[in-house]
């Protein structure tokens, strides 16, 4: 009679367990670590020595503000862990994370999924092969194919990290954010979300596909709510475009450091510090320059503690001065303006030693569709030019005036017209030859430093996705 009461007893409690599991609280922490399951049906068991409850259908579980729903759970009641299978969600405060399949632990207060997970906060959405999420601290750490959306932005990574209270994001491995025109590659960044902060670490590419417009470098400090961004570490700029004949031309400049600012007023980049300038028949060696990309302008000026002038060439000539300043129109040059202390020095390719050379306080060239076909010098003008007699040499002219204006035709001298108090003298062939050196200006140097586009890329690879805008 005894054991049958006992049996009796056992088989009700089974069967209530089974057939109605509506409401089934589980304690296996404390007060603190309490665990509210409610589900369809719950069955018990043991597994090695382990307590196992297992609760079917529309299963909730919650602990604090953690608030989990999924099809079925299976609490490791030892542990004070849950597995959680089948259209998971959780859920705290505003945030929602969602997978198929995940794992939570009730004593750390953190969920994980090796089969996919997501999470949305109410401004971005996150998507990951697999991930972790810590309530305590609302931090998550995703991995594989990691995909952070908001609205201006879509970033991609292979790890990211995110602080959902301080909207900072951590990401690396493979870094892309892309916007509407331009793109962002990284190995690493960390972005801040309010304050529109991005912070991104080598092997930096930035490129905007409207302007063909591509910067490398390995250090990039961005704040996108006052369009500003200084690049370091050997940063390098690369712009494709065509001139006003339809042919391709692309800009190249490199430096220590670059800062830009852009928005619907204005498109500026400043390079400082060993700054190197190529762009067709022009180079350029100077240690600040400013490009309004907007206005289509260069500027470049010698500083208090520069130890040598900007440098321009072009073509055959060698430019120096305080500021030069190169105009653009319709992506070619359109006219540059030296000031102070204006020296240009063209090569001859047949003599070694015989350049032509003018100076003075400000020089002015200007270029049409043929090239340069008018320079301007504006007082204390000095001039030595040699002469030919066809392919041979006749001595050289110097000049001097207040003003002065030289007329080209293909590269050539065609007439010189001096203005205010002209003087000029001859000196002939045989007292030239072997004494070229005799024969310069008081600015006169050769800088033999010329910048070339394989110096700027420095063992660079321009990414494929440059090469195709060209």
């Amino acid at each position: 009679m005894k054991n049958g009461l006992s049996e009796l007893i056992i088989f009700i409690f089974i069967f209530s367990i089974a057939s109605k599991a509506q409401e089934v609280q589980i304690t296996p922490g404390g007060e603190n670590n309490f665990v509210h399951v409610i589900g369809d049906s719950l069955i018990g068991k043991i597994v090695n020595g382990e307590n196992i409850r297992e609760v079917i259908g529309n299963v909730i579980i919650t602990q604090g503000d953690v608030h989990i729903t999924c099809e079925r759970a299976v609490q490791h009641l030892a542990k004070n862990e849950v597995e959680l299978i089948g259209n998971v969600i959780l859920t705290q405060d505003s945030i929602v994370v969602k997978t198929a399949k995940g794992y939570y632990k009730g004593n750390e207060r953190t969920a994980y999924s090796l089969t996919g997970i997501s999470l949305f906060d109410g401004h971005v959405t996150l998507t990951a092969d697999s991930g972790y999420y810590y309530f305590e601290g609302k931090k998550s750490h995703f991995y594989g194919s990691v995909t952070l959306k908001d609205t201006t932005s879509i970033l991609h990574s292979k790890r990211l990290i995110y602080f959902d209270d301080e909207d900072k994001a951590i990401a690396s491995g493979s870094v892309n954010v892309v916007q509407k025109n331009s793109s962002l590659f990284a190995d690493s960044l960390i972005h801040f979300r309010k304050t529109g902060v991005t912070l991104a670490y080598k092997n930096i590419v930035l490129l905007d596909k409207e302007q063909k417009l591509l910067v490398m470098g390995n250090e990039l400090i961005d704040s996108s709510k006052t369009s500003h961004s200084i690049i370091h570490g050997e940063p390098l700029l690369v712009q494709v475009d065509t001139t006003r004949n339809g042919k391709p031309d692309t800009l190249f400049i490199s430096s220590k450091e670059m800062e830009s600012v852009k928005d619907s007023a204005q498109n500026k980049m400043i390079a400082r510090d060993s700054v190197k300038i190529v762009r067709g028949e022009v180079s350029s060696l100077n240690n600040y320059t400013f490009y309004d990309q907007s206005k289509d302008f260069i500027f470049t000026y010698r500083k208090e503690d520069d130890t040598l002038p900007p440098i321009l060439w072009y073509g055959e000539s060698q430019l120096v001065g305080d500021s030069i300043h190169i105009y653009l129109k319709d992506n070619d040059l359109d006219w540059i303006n030296i000031d102070n202390n204006a020296f240009i020095l063209s090569f001859n390719k047949n003599y070694d030693y015989r350049y032509d050379q003018i100076s003075g306080k400000n020089i002015k060239m200007y270029f049409n569709e043929n090239g340069l076909y008018l320079t301007e010098v504006n007082e204390s003008v000095l001039s030595i030019y040699y002469l030919f007699e066809g392919d041979r040499p006749n001595g050289l002219l110097k000049s001097s005036s207040e003003r002065a204006k030289i007329f080209f035709d293909s590269t050539k001298v065609t007439d010189v017209k001096l203005y205010g108090s002209p003087a000029s003298e001859y000196h002939p062939e045989k007292l030239i030859e072997g004494k070229e050196k005799d024969f310069t200006l008081p600015s006169f140097i050769v800088y033999n430093n010329r910048p070339k586009k394989e110096d700027l890329l420095n063992g660079k690879r321009i990414p494929f996705y440059l090469i195709e805008m060209k």
